[in-house]
């Protein structure tokens, strides 16, 4: 497959750098979703699995370990590991949100139910540590076990945050390092464990992964009131569903008591009307709620860049930066 590199995007060479790794990534996946006695945990898995996506976790996995070197097999069970843990989150996230649609298709629990969701969501998480152990690396397990743990704990300490007008930027970066951050991270540390890189090598690909998680999901955040049809984002949807995002906070700390009223209204007791979202965005612009967001995406990003340079120059390393970049150009 031919790829014209001036055009193609950072993740999409990435992935065609990585294709034959990737492929062996998904019949990996393919084989491990499998079960004799119950069938629909592969239909709901593959419900989820095939549904596309850009599969930048298991990606990050690959491209750290060739970065590294690593030449031995366990870099494609890594990658299928961090894709599982992936989409387990995923079917809990639609159960609790109560979502009905994602990446443009009815999701599981609408298809199916939320005890289905819940369940074959379990089944991914158990059968990713069962793909952790074959690497025989305590270290590795280690890495992903404990980022589960986090992400699990991001998504608890969310329920908490999302409508508490109380919430500080601090609590965000907590939740955002939890749910987001936390697998980027463990996606990249491990690529160079398994290649047994020098501690300081490692280092640099945690603090990459970790940058390039937190930066992501704050453009992601930032886009919903940012958003365009050219950005793939619906202008409102967090709003809506009252979820209190980093523009929205920087906004209610700097809110007058009219202005908090109104985010008390619409975000905290969920009564929200006509024009509340056009007015909700005059306050952000009021405010520079939404260039101080910009800012704080860039400035992770440059932490990732420079983490990034940290190893030693190659094709790889380039292309990450390149990926780092591609994540913030939206709002750059």
């Amino acid at each position: 497959m031919s790829l014209d590199e001036t055009r193609a995007k950072p993740h999409e060479r990435l992935a065609h750098m990585l294709s034959d790794e990737m492929a062996a990534v998904n019949a990996l996946i393919r084989e491990r979703m499998a079960s004799e006695h119950a069938p629909r945990i592969p239909e709901v898995t593959a419900h989820l699995v095939e549904a596309g996506g850009k599969r930048l976790r298991p990606l990050l996995t690959l491209a750290s370990a060739r970065l590294c070197g690593y030449d031995g097999p366990y870099h494609v069970h890594l990658a299928a590991t961090v894709e599982f843990i992936h989409t387990a989150t995923l079917l809990h996230d639609d159960v609790v949100d109560e979502s009905a649609q994602r990446r443009g298709r009815p999701t599981a629990n609408l298809l199916w139910d939320n005890k289905s969701s819940v369940l074959v969501g379990d089944y991914l998480f158990a059968r990713s540590f069962q793909l952790m152990t074959d690497t025989g690396n305590i270290r590795v397990l280690r890495i992903l076990s404990d980022a589960a743990a986090t992400i699990a704990e991001g998504e608890v300490l969310q329920l908490t945050a999302a409508q508490n007008l109380a919430t500080t930027p601090d609590i965000y970066l907590q939740v955002v390092r939890g749910k987001t951050a936390a697998l980027f991270s463990a996606a990249t540390e491990v690529g160079g464990v398994i290649a047994g890189r020098p501690e300081d090598e490692v280092r640099a690909l945690f603090d990459y992964g970790d940058a390039l998680g937190i930066a992501f999901q704050i453009v992601d955040d930032l886009l919903d009131y940012w958003g365009s049809d050219a950005t793939g984002k619906n202008v409102g949807d967090d709003f809506r569903e009252r979820k209190l995002t980093l523009p929205v906070i920087r906004a209610v700390a700097a809110a007058n008591d009219e202005e908090r009223a109104f985010w008390i209204r619409v975000i905290e007791k969920g009564d929200q009307r006509e024009g509340d979202l056009e007015h909700a965005l005059s306050l952000l612009n009021r405010h520079g709620a939404l260039e101080a967001t910009r800012d704080e995406a860039l400035r992770w990003s440059a932490r990732a860049k420079s983490a990034m340079r940290k190893l030693p120059q190659s094709e790889m390393r380039d292309l990450l930066i390149d990926l780092n970049d591609y994540v913030v150009e939206r709002v750059n």
